[in-house]
């Protein structure tokens, strides 16, 4: 990041809980006067390129189908990112590691959480703490669903 401006990055792969981080994250770019990044991590289906299988899309129709669904994303949330300005970053790799690459010098990380949790968290791993875990700024992680109603709440973890 660049140090001589303020930035929150926040992580979005259009489902509603991002898009609930990516409103809260705009939110309080407004407040801090800073400038919002939207990170889509996208990962090439490794197990398919092994073994010399190319999806039908291919590298380059990929990573365009990841730039289109953050668009997407960015125009679902445009009432709320009036005034604030918005980078938009696609990239390729493991979630957890990119967002974690894209916010050093941030001043904050946000994402939203699915809420999975329990047994079925521990299966999966979650990006969210994994980046809680490795990021070298404040991790805002807002959570969506049941116990939010549906809405968004946030809670936070301090690097």
């Amino acid at each position: 990041m660049d140090g001589t401006s303020k930035t929150i990055v926040v992580g979005v792969d259009g489902s509603e809980p991002s898009l609930a981080a990516l409103r809260w994250a705009l939110d309080e770019a407004r407040l801090r006067e800073a400038r919002v990044v939207a990170v889509y991590v996208w990962l090439f289906p490794s197990l398919a390129a092994r073994h010399g299988e190319i999806p039908p899309l291919g590298f380059e129709g990929l990573r365009r189908s990841a730039e289109e669904l953050l668009d997407e994303a960015l125009e679902a949330v445009a009432d709320s990112a009036e005034g604030v300005e918005v980078e938009r970053v696609v990239a390729e790799g493991a979630p957890p590691e990119r967002l974690v690459a894209v916010a050093d010098g941030a001043e904050l990380l946000v994402l939203g959480s699915r809420g999975l949790g329990g047994f079925a968290g521990l299966l999966l791993g979650s990006v969210s703490q994994q980046c809680a875990h490795h990021a070298r700024c404040p991790v805002v992680i807002v959570h969506y669903g049941e116990r939010s109603g549906g809405g968004a709440s946030a809670g936070g973890s301090s690097a």
